[in-house]
């Protein structure tokens, strides 16, 4: 038998906190949420490993350590309200939960996002919308938002998704091409955007009228 917690625990440690991420409150939300129910029984064992893993639909759940990264890199309030672009597993729908007022997340393949809806509500996140719809388009009618997050690779900034960012929100976002992006902070202000690049980073295509085309 496998033991989640210390595995859970081994993970933060090492991935977490040994490559850097100092925000308590991400790592609590890390060492809290049970990323191996977000992954099919079959590949529980490798949960808490330091890689992506598949969750069907040619689509994947993120290594911990970029999720923890972009986590920290949105600065999340209690009472602040956030967006998710690509619920996938809905782990990271999760993290978010743990550290923000309320979670808008949106999902384009429709299993996924049933699938995701059901385990987080079973885990007790009330303060989480998801919907299925081009992420790309953003929430428009819940905007403006603190926080916006895309866990997939965009060909460039979504202009819906800023126009949809308070004032002094934060934007967290990989660009590039369909192999390789740079995972960017956008800070929205009165004069402008202010764009920070936080590293390499491989995601799967952003797909939808201001992303990627599908395929």
């Amino acid at each position: 038998m496998i033991d989640f917690p210390k595995s859970r625990l081994r993970m933060v440690e090492e991935q977490i906190i040994g490559r850097g991420i100092k925000d308590p409150k991400v790592i609590a939300a890390m060492k809290k949420v049970p990323r191996h129910l977000f992954v099919e029984e079959a590949l529980q064992s490798q949960a808490y490993s330091d890689h992506p893993l598949p969750i069907g639909e040619k689509q994947t759940i993120s290594q911990p350590y970029i999720v923890a990264l972009m986590t920290e890199a949105l600065k999340l309030e209690k009472r602040g309200k956030v967006l998710e672009i690509g619920t996938g597993s809905g782990y990271q729908t999760a993290i978010l939960a743990e550290l923000a007022g309320k979670v808008f997340s949106i999902e384009r393949i429709r299993l996924i996002a049933i699938k995701a809806r059901r385990l987080i509500y079973e885990l007790g996140y009330l303060n989480v919308e998801i919907k299925f719809s081009d992420g790309t388009s953003g929430w428009a009618e819940e905007s403006p938002f603190d926080a916006i997050i895309v866990t997939a690779g965009a060909p460039e900034i979504p202009q819906p998704l800023v126009d949809q960012l308070a004032i002094g929100g934060r934007l967290v976002v990989p660009v590039g091409d369909p192999y390789s992006q740079d995972l960017l902070r956008i800070i929205k202000t009165e004069q402008g955007m202010k764009k920070e690049d936080l590293g390499g980073c491989r995601f799967v295509k952003l797909i939808g009228r201001h992303g990627w085309e599908d395929e």
